[in-house]
């Protein structure tokens, strides 16, 4: 049989290559592609050659869905990955630590500590004051958040749970911001009447005076304003909330004040678009995904607490695997919901030393500015922009849309079944309406594909 790796390595340099020359996005019926697995599946019982089972499994991944690694891949948060992240995750299979416990795998936990400590700077933190782990995704990083929020204004509920709790906490979100907390406060068991949403103005931003005036509504009605959630970068749109002013806004209710930037965070690397996210230093919690604008595999997630206390109270515990490790280092289980987990800060790390934050910094600009190239090309057109964000986020309409002659939805689905470019439609507050978004994040992506994506819209619009 041929090395392993050397089969890895053949398909490695070769997809992106090949998916850029294909369609951005390829439909399979469900039957037929399901029938091709079971084929694959026979080897439960029969084993094939490793190169034939290789060969298929690169070829269908090639064949059926949308490519992250393609120039005109526009949709959602998930580049293509840095050639030296992939190699990150693939050197963190081999070697498999276990990052449960420091003493087991010190060495690749001082590797997740650096790297950790280095975007605690850029976010504004002391890394001697403050407390950092990866997670699985932004959705745990966003519940730590409010367990640490917890554990710190409601000591009885670490021994007696809700029955501890003197007042129902309330959580604070804009009506732009992400849906990980309508799950996380049923998997808490605050229960959905613990989230309250707030109204967003025209640029998708959070509406201070609505904030405020619900969350005096809430004190006066016997009820704890438990986290202030500010958004940095949404989904949708890209907006970014007014975060010194949430912060200010926070400390006066005596609220955590949580940023939820798990892909906008990333804007942090650029001196340009740092100041955008001014005022999260401010912030006792950040989420921050480097799956997402960072390109590296998934899930790594990130979550950064200016509380180490909290975040100790939420998730130590006594175990009998654990070792004493005087000042050696901090178990990591201590400090994170998981237990075993996988070496998710490795891929990170190795990107950060090979590209450098000058590298990275230069490739959010690129993107940057390529965002600003295709509001150009759409405006010229005859779409129209809806969205105010500096970042490479682009929400845009257009007369057929507003007329109701076709509907976003489909025109984004005519786009991506051409082939030529997959974007995605998305709904907007206030005011309320169905448009088409562009996102852009990959490192290939050039002008030309941009003019590639323009021209889809209309023969779309055309058909």
């Amino acid at each position: 049989m041929d090395d392993p790796w050397s089969l890895v390595a053949a398909e490695a340099g070769c997809f992106a290559a090949e998916v850029a020359r294909g369609p951005v996005s390829r439909g399979i019926e469900t039957a037929a592609l399901r029938a091709r697995v079971e084929l694959l599946a026979a080897g439960f019982v029969e084993p094939r050659p490793l190169p034939e089972v290789l060969a298929e499994l690169g070829a269908m991944m090639r064949a059926a869905g949308v490519q992250a690694e393609h120039p005109r891949h526009f949709g959602f948060f998930n580049p293509a990955v840095l050639p030296e992240a992939a190699l990150g995750a693939a050197l963190a299979g081999i070697y498999n630590p276990q990052l449960a416990i420091h003493d087991y795998a010190p060495f690749a936990a001082e590797i997740e500590g650096a790297t950790l400590r280095l975007l605690m700077e850029r976010i504004g933190y002391d890394p001697d004051q403050a407390t950092a782990c990866f997670t699985t995704g932004g959705a745990e990083a966003n519940l730590s958040a409010v367990l640490a929020a917890l554990a710190r204004a409601c000591p009885r509920w670490l021994e007696e749970g809700l029955r501890g709790l003197d007042r129902p906490p309330m959580i604070y979100l804009s009506q732009a911001g992400h849906d990980s907390f309508a799950k996380l406060v049923r998997i808490a068991g605050l229960g959905r009447s613990a989230l309250r949403t707030i109204a967003v103005d025209r640029d998708q931003r959070l509406r201070l005076d609505r904030l405020a005036e619900r969350m005096r509504r809430d004190r006066e009605l016997g009820r704890l304003p438990l986290v202030v959630v500010g958004t940095a970068g949404s989904t949708a749109a890209g907006a970014i909330d007014p975060l010194t002013e949430l912060s200010d806004l926070a400390r006066e209710f005596g609220a955590w004040f949580h940023v939820d930037a798990a892909w906008g965070g990333t804007a942090l690397l650029s001196e340009r678009l740092a100041p955008a996210l001014d005022g999260i230093a401010a912030a006792d919690s950040v989420t921050w995904d480097a799956h997402k604008w960072l390109a590296v595999p998934m899930g790594a997630g990130m979550f950064f607490c200016r509380h180490p206390d909290a975040v100790a109270r939420a998730f130590s515990v006594r175990a009998g695997l654990a070792t004493g490790l005087g000042d050696r280092g901090v178990d990591p289980f201590l400090t994170t919901m998981q237990w075993s987990r996988r070496f998710a800060g490795l891929p990170l790390f190795l990107a950060l030393t090979t590209r450098g934050l000058a590298g990275y910094g230069a490739m959010i600009d690129r993107q940057a500015d390529l965002g600003e190239r295709l509001r150009e090309l759409l405006r010229a057109a005859g779409f129209e922009l809806v969205n105010a964000t500096p970042l490479p986020t682009v929400c845009f309409s257009h007369p057929a849309i507003e007329s109701g002659a076709i509907k976003a939805g489909a025109l984004a689905r005519a786009v991506a079944d051409s082939g030529a470019a997959f974007i995605t439609a998305v709904r907007l507050h206030e005011p309320e309406r169905e448009v088409l978004r562009a996102c852009i994040t990959g490192r290939s992506t050039a002008e030309e594909d941009l003019r590639i994506l323009v021209e889809a819209l209309g023969r779309a619009l055309m058909n």
